[in-house]
């Protein structure tokens, strides 16, 4: 045990004690901010200098009012009273944004209403337009059928479900289910990250000391499963200690890094903007109508168990790192280089691929539905799958056995990959494929 725990040493060290370590684990969770800061900072600063874009408008049927559109911030509209044929030619003189072109049309199915550009609009410019003209077919459908917009607008009426989870014990606690499909969506996508990043050093690490043949001199005083298993738990450690890093630095550090240099967050840049505009009347209405609904936010989020949260995102990243390492390490002893090693990652990250599918597929959309269930069980897609579900409260009894099913198939495959492991690791020469994977798995030691 004591050589494992060397070898465990000499990995973590090794790649501690790079300068690319460094730099990734420290300067880049300090950057971030201050980049997103910069870009909301920059978005605003061109939205509100931006000057609304010029739409030349042939109308053919008459229907399309000026006077109630040709002052909105986004497009300034301009009448043109020749036939359409003439219009295009004026438009390819300017440099105006489109031109707008609306022949007859039947409010009830409103066709052939075409725009003509010299550059490809963005999807959003396009947007707006249709909700433009959607909203005046709409007034002229009021029109037609004689209601009143303001009846109309009164009869709008917006639900917003207080959600609430009872316990067995009668205890209410509040819940949200925007906010817990947020948290699952973003421990998925980290988990799936950092077990197939990590998974793929370890890989490379295995090949590197393979094929400089120092390898050769480790062997002579460890044995092959004893230099995989140190390998695979100290590559682990740096793992875990970067992610606690990051969020120290995430979450403490750079707020206050940026205000020591006199910078703002981006949400402060945002708020300190929305408070600049805000002058309306009826937008504070809405702001004070939506309070009660940010303290149920607020409420809920108070709610999430985020101390189990953490302990279980932990538990299955390493988890799944140390399944998939063992057979990462298992491909790393077969070939000379990471060109060989192809053939062989996607069979093995392809449950791991599954887990992550089946996060945006079936997790979200029903975590307690039963192929939730079975994802969040089997070993092989439990790491993304349970921390995905782990926030909706799963009952401890699935959380238990999926833990366990774990910690099992993570002693199966280190079974597996140690007996690859030994063969393979002092192997050279050979042509690799995965009959020669289970001649090696079938040899006796």
């Amino acid at each position: 045990m004591n050589k494992v725990w060397l070898i465990i040493q000499r990995e973590f060290l090794t790649r501690v004690r790079k300068k690319s370590f460094l730099i990734t684990t420290i300067i880049v969770p300090l950057i971030i901010p201050v980049i997103i800061g910069g870009l909301v900072f920059i978005m605003l600063k061109e939205a509100e200098s931006a000057k609304p874009d010029t739409v030349m408008v042939v109308d053919e049927s008459g229907k399309f009012d000026l006077d109630s559109t040709k002052n909105t911030k986004r497009f300034h509209f301009i009448p043109l009273q020749v036939p359409l044929e003439q219009a295009k030619k004026a438009y390819n003189e300017t440099k105006d944004f489109a031109l707008l072109y609306v022949p007859e049309f039947d409010i009830n199915k409103p066709e052939g209403l075409t725009i003509y550009t010299q550059e490809n609009p963005s999807i959003e410019k396009i947007g707006d337009l249709e909700s433009i003209l959607a909203d005046r077919v709409r007034d002229l459908k009021l029109q037609e059928f004689k209601i009143d917009k303001e009846v109309l607008q009164n009869l709008k009426t917006n639900i917003n479900l207080k959600q609430i989870n009872l316990t067995e014990t009668g205890e209410e606690k509040t819940s949200n289910a925007l906010i817990l499909n947020g948290i699952g969506f973003v421990l998925g996508i980290l988990i799936y990250i950092f077990v197939l990043v990590y998974g793929i050093q370890i890989m490379q690490g295995v090949i590197d000391e393979k094929t400089s043949k120092v390898v050769e001199v480790i062997v002579s005083s460890v044995k092959p499963f004893q230099l995989m298993l140190g390998k695979i738990i100290g590559i682990a450690g740096v793992g875990v200690l970067q992610f606690l890093i990051w969020i120290v630095l995430t979450t403490f550090l750079s707020s206050g890094v940026l205000g020591y240099f006199g910078l703002k967050t981006p949400q402060k840049q945002a708020m300190e903007q929305v408070e600049k505009k805000v002058k309306d009347e009826d937008v504070k209405k809405a702001m004070s109508q939506a309070s009660p609904q940010i303290n149920e936010i607020m409420k809920s989020i108070n709610e999430i168990p985020f101390t189990k949260i953490a302990f279980v995102f932990i538990f299955y990243f390493l988890g799944g790192y140390l399944l998939y390492g063992a057979l990462f390490a298992a491909v790393g002893s077969a070939v000379e280089s990471m060109q060989e090693s192809q053939q062989f990652q996607f069979p093995i990250t392809m449950p791991l691929l599954v887990g992550y599918l089946g996060l945006f597929m079936f997790i979200l959309r029903d975590p307690h539905g039963p192929v939730s269930f079975w994802l969040s069980i089997i070993p092989f897609t439990a790491p993304v799958a349970m921390v995905g579900r782990i926030a909706f409260d799963v009952p401890l009894w699935q959380l238990a056995l999926s833990m366990t099913l774990l910690i099992g198939g993570f002693l199966l495959t280190t079974w597996i990959a140690g007996r690859i492991y030994r063969v393979g690791i002092l192997m050279t020469g050979t042509k690799v494929n995965w009959r020669v994977l289970a001649k090696w798995f079938m040899l006796r030691e």
